[in-house]
């Protein structure tokens, strides 16, 4: 793919409309990567003006805070800060709702203010503005779909409406689990939980959503996060289920039905 990076950009004199900020998941994890290639895919059929910051793009600091390494969090976020607005940023979109809730919430109390959205929302405006088409009959017509969702994306920022209205025009039949929305269950990887050994107890959060999802029998579980992919693949595998049930971002089924 030809993904468009940020400084080649600028040495031609153009600018994005929007920085994709890709953040570490979906740059290094194998599983997270195609998350990153499907929005890119989007993007590119869309014809939206993009970048990314490639080599220059660090981590944002979040588990670092979420860990209690305020120092690291600090010293982290400075030199984003920097790069951001040396190329004057205004918008990024970024499909991990860490990299969201971070930049959006707590990088402006350091000098860094942009508007900052999250995936699901930008493919909702996609939408909306009729730039994303559908093939006939798409692979998930009738397919019946659970979405889960993210802690920092739901109770964290209030956006409940925008991926399920996504998914709407899929033509698959979304049922909820019982604890969705705002009573929704974390998947067990925010707090920096996904990179440290569980605390004691009788079973993994992963798996008791996993369950809760299961439940229902739904052909796809959707999320809208890296990390809650992870959790949720860990537990269809536990469950021995990866044959019937498959674990898919928004974009990765938009991506698969645009025409």
């Amino acid at each position: 793919m030809k993904v468009p990076v940020m400084a080649e950009m600028m040495a031609t004199g153009e600018t994005p409309e929007v920085l994709f900020w890709v953040g570490c998941s979906g740059s290094f994890d194998q599983r997270a990567q195609k998350i990153t290639r499907a929005f890119a895919t989007i993007l590119d059929k869309t014809g939206t003006k993009y970048a990314i910051l490639g080599k220059e793009e660090a981590c944002t600091g979040d588990p670092a805070r979420r860990a209690g390494n305020e120092f690291l969090f600090q010293m982290m976020a400075y030199n984003n800060i920097q790069v951001l607005n040396n190329y004057g940023i205004k918008k990024i979109v970024t499909a991990c709702p860490h990299c969201f809730n971070i930049l959006k919430n707590e990088y402006p109390e350091l000098g860094g203010n942009y508007e900052v959205i999250h995936h699901t929302t930008f493919l909702q405006q996609l939408i909306d503005e009729g730039k994303i088409k559908l093939k006939e009959g798409g692979s998930f017509k009738g397919k019946r779909i659970t979405y889960h969702d993210s802690c920092y994306l739901g109770r964290g920022n209030n956006i409940y409406e925008a991926p399920r209205k996504v998914l709407e025009i899929l033509d698959a039949e979304l049922v909820e689990m019982k604890r969705c929305r705002s009573k929704g269950l974390c998947c067990g990887a925010g707090g920096a939980q996904m990179f440290k050994e569980d605390e004691p107890g009788d079973k993994r959060i992963n798996i008791e959503r996993t369950d809760e999802a299961l439940a229902i029998n739904p052909n796809v579980i959707v999320s809208a996060c890296p990390f809650c992919n992870t959790m949720l693949t860990d537990g269809v595998k536990n469950r021995e289920k990866e044959s019937e049930v498959q674990v898919l971002d928004v974009a990765e089924m938009i991506a698969a039905s645009m025409a």
